[in-house]
């Protein structure tokens, strides 16, 4: 009995770290690629549908050796819209890497650099409109990939990305 509950941990413990190994981009013939998730653009994008706060969301990722999602274009988001579609469903909103904690209005990512490209939602709801109750950014895949201002303590979905190139 006991080898057998030794043989188990040793199983569970291969299986944790063969889980984990997935998770991250991975080193072929010196080219790193997308062994889960999608590739767009020279960036790994793995979606996490679990329902999170923003802080939770971007530890998550850093733990993974990545951040939230940040697109720099707008192919680059409309892509990102359809993976999340596709993967965590056609009515959620994911986090994205970027807030104003630091000066409300002005936008940055995790880096703490300003963001260039912008896909807030404007006709309608005149984004971002919350002041300094929502700090944080969300993309919607309900507005078509838009980006709207959110209470970082809200649950939301995420999607890590990983760079590649």
């Amino acid at each position: 009995m006991e080898t057998r509950g030794v043989w188990l941990i040793f199983f569970l413990l291969l299986l944790a770290q063969c889980t984990l190994q997935q998770t991250t981009p991975k080193t072929r013939s010196g080219k790193k690629v997308c062994l889960r998730g999608t590739k767009i653009l020279g960036k790994c994008f793995l979606a996490d549908p679990v329902q999170k706060t923003f802080h939770a969301a971007s530890d998550d990722c850093l733990a993974k050796g990545g951040s939230l999602a940040t697109p720099l274009s707008g192919d680059e988001n409309d892509q990102l819209y359809s993976y999340v579609r596709q993967s965590i469903g056609p009515e959620e909103h994911i986090w994205l890497g970027i807030n104003d904690m630091v000066t409300d209005g002005q936008w940055s990512d995790g880096s703490g650099s300003s963001v260039r490209f912008k896909n807030w939602e404007t006709e309608i709801t005149l984004q971002p409109d919350g002041g300094r109750s929502q700090n944080c950014a969300i993309l919607s895949t309900t507005a078509n990939g838009k980006w709207f201002d959110e209470s970082c303590r809200a649950k939301k979905a995420s999607v890590c990305e990983f760079n590649i190139v």
